[in-house]
């Protein structure tokens, strides 16, 4: 089934902003996710972590304008703690464009090249990051690969979520 995720929008909240895919919101509950995305497949998560401890997969949304993409919810005690949408890479421009319309200009944005020893660019790595309190957006897009990552995170997910136990 197929979703318009009119998408990753700003949704101000008092005077708080958080960031949203169709308008489940970051801090938003489970139940949020499942009104939104009644496909969803809600779940313990395999692993131990202090950032979540379930997550809701979706296999077809759509975003950013129509931009056909896959979506995973974490959630924490109950309140989402990070969203990852994943899509073709040929789509990065439509993506970044709608990203810069709905949030203004990046706080970071980088093309780095990796290069080999022989001093060869191996790897060109896009990344974008917008922010705002304790809430981020990170896209990531390497060249030449076939998916894209935008990460919407709340506090210190991205260091916790993977961290051994």
């Amino acid at each position: 089934m197929r979703f318009l995720a009119a998408s990753v929008l700003l949704a101000l909240s008092g005077t708080a902003a958080a960031y949203d895919a169709n308008g489940v919101a970051l801090g938003g509950s489970e139940n949020d996710v499942k009104k939104r995305f009644p496909s969803a497949r809600c779940q313990a998560l395999e692993w131990k972590s202090k950032a979540a401890d379930r997550r809701c997969d979706d296999a077809k949304i759509a975003f950013a304008g129509g931009v056909q993409a896959r979506i995973t919810f974490y959630l924490g005690r109950n309140a989402v703690q990070a969203f990852d949408i994943r899509f073709e890479t040929r789509e990065l421009g439509r993506v970044t464009g709608f990203l810069k319309q709905q949030y203004g200009a990046p706080a970071s944005e980088a093309t780095d090249e990796l290069t080999g020893k022989d001093g060869k660019a191996m790897r060109q790595i896009y990344k974008a990051r917008w922010e705002k309190g304790r809430d981020r957006v990170v896209l990531v897009s390497e060249k030449g690969k076939g998916r894209a990552s935008l990460l919407a995170s709340r506090g210190d997910f991205e260091e916790e979520i993977y961290r051994v136990r």
